[in-house]
């Protein structure tokens, strides 16, 4: 009978923008609430920003900046504010000097510094790597945005405001933020929003038109389809001392029915004394286990009291997150729900994984439902891995659509890059250096071989 139910509310999924499973196949028992899932593998941050590339101006190939790039330039820096930047950064005075000075050469020396570090922080961001708290997503915009094309082309074109408008993220919550900003009623409120407006350009300028995106402080993650939602789902994330890192792995498959290997921390926090003591009590409890001792190795199998509970998705990393069940239900009535080991558990997984299965591995509702019923450990591979991003914004539009909603800053990551603004930002991705000189040709001295 469960299965049949299983099966037919499975059958129901369609691909549709508004997708929604039956509450009745949401339903899970409640278990036990003292459930570790895998820990996170905390990582050092990256403290060191990344070395500028330095190219020649023939390499660069710029053509000279006319008055009327260089002023669009000047006006596209003293509204640089408006970017959550700060205009003093791109040197507004020296090019005015340079303007006003008729001088060539120091105006294209002068405009060019400018243009390549505000592009830079637009593009990149303004916020150095050591302020970047436990900050370990990939950010592909150098690849896709070169800066000195960038400049060749608004150069020409004479359409230097538009190439640096170009480089903002794409989101429409960017956007929320960036009008929000004008309106800040505090310095306090303006840098709030400035810290995640230069989140959102730590990422990729888009997140593309399929991914999954958890963001910690709203203890939720989103399925994007399409460039839809399709849907939400409540997350439970890492307390404060096992906090959940800000990454975006590339999702590769859902596992149904997992295991659970443990890790050697929990092994040792008692699973191995029961293993030791009370072997009955441990495979009552779905252990199985190889060797003893420093050798132990210990697997939970699927069932009931897993602690992946019915799914997985599988996103490798060096950190070990991912998402996934749990069956501590109950954890996700609370409205601050960071609980977990680092990983991201998730509500209504079923769900979820259904999503996962029809929507990203091509299976059908009733394979999904099979598998699920069967109570056996199956794969649905993806067949486009996409990403996943494990972010970390505490400014989000409000709920109305009207204006923006603070959350709570678990980590205490804001302060770090709010701290960073009374300082100098990272340096410019790209530097333009003076054509080297001629290489002197060298006089080789022949070699001379005696005999004997």
């Amino acid at each position: 009978m469960a299965f049949a139910m299983v099966k037919k509310s499975l059958l129901s999924l369609r691909p549709t923008a508004a997708l929604l499973l039956p509450l009745t196949l949401l339903a899970a028992p409640s278990f036990a609430q003292a459930v570790k899932e895998d820990s996170v593998v905390l990582q050092p941050d990256k403290v060191k920003d990344d070395a500028p590339v330095v190219e020649t101006m023939a390499e660069a190939n710029l053509p000279s900046w006319s008055a009327a790039n260089a002023r669009a330039l000047l006006a596209a820096i003293k509204g640089a504010g408006d970017e959550g930047l700060f205009a003093k950064d791109y040197n507004p005075e020296g090019l005015k000097a340079a303007i006003d000075s008729g001088d060539q050469a120091r105006l294209d020396k002068v405009a060019t510094d400018s243009f390549l570090l505000l592009a830079t922080h637009l593009r990149d961001g303004r916020t150095p790597n050591a302020a970047r708290k436990q900050w370990f997503m990939t950010d592909s915009d150098a690849q896709t945005t070169p800066l000195i094309a960038l400049l060749t082309s608004a150069l020409v074109s004479g359409t230097v405001p538009q190439a640096l408008a170009s480089l903002d993220p794409v989101h429409p919550n960017f956007a929320v933020l960036k009008a929000s900003l004008a309106k800040a009623k505090t310095p306090a409120d303006a840098n709030a929003i400035r810290v995640n407006m230069e989140r959102w350009r730590w990422m990729p300028r888009s997140l593309g038109d399929r991914y999954v995106v958890s963001n910690v402080p709203e203890y939720l993650t989103r399925v994007i389809h399409g460039g839809t939602t399709i849907a939400t789902h409540k997350a439970v994330v890492g307390k404060a001392t096992t906090p959940t890192p800000q990454l975006n792995p590339m999702a590769t498959g859902i596992i149904v029915n997992p295991t659970w290997t443990l890790p050697r921390s929990i092994i040792n926090e008692g699973i191995g004394a029961t293993i030791a003591r009370n072997p009955a009590s441990a495979r009552a409890q779905g252990y199985t286990w190889t060797g003893s001792g420093k050798t132990l190795s210990v697997v939970q199998q699927p069932g009931a009291n897993n602690a992946l509970g019915v799914m997985k998705m599988e996103m490798l990393n060096p950190h070990a997150i991912y998402l996934h069940d749990t069956p501590s239900k109950a954890a996700f009535a609370a409205t601050a729900r960071a609980f977990s080991h680092g990983c991201i558990r998730t509500e209504k997984a079923l769900h979820f994984s259904g999503l996962m299965a029809v929507y990203f591995a091509g299976r059908s509702p009733e394979e999904f439902g099979e598998a699920i019923a069967s109570g056996k450990t199956t794969k649905f591979t993806f067949e486009q891995p996409f990403p996943v991003y494990v972010a970390y914004w505490t400014v989000i539009p409000n709920a109305k659509g009207d204006g923006i909603s603070k959350l709570a800053d678990i980590y205490g990551r804001d302060a770090p890059v709010v701290e960073s603004f009374a300082r100098p930002g990272r340096t410019a991705a790209v530097l333009i250096a003076p054509n080297p000189p001629s290489v002197v040709p060298t006089m080789t001295t022949p070699i001379t071989t005696g005999g004997n």
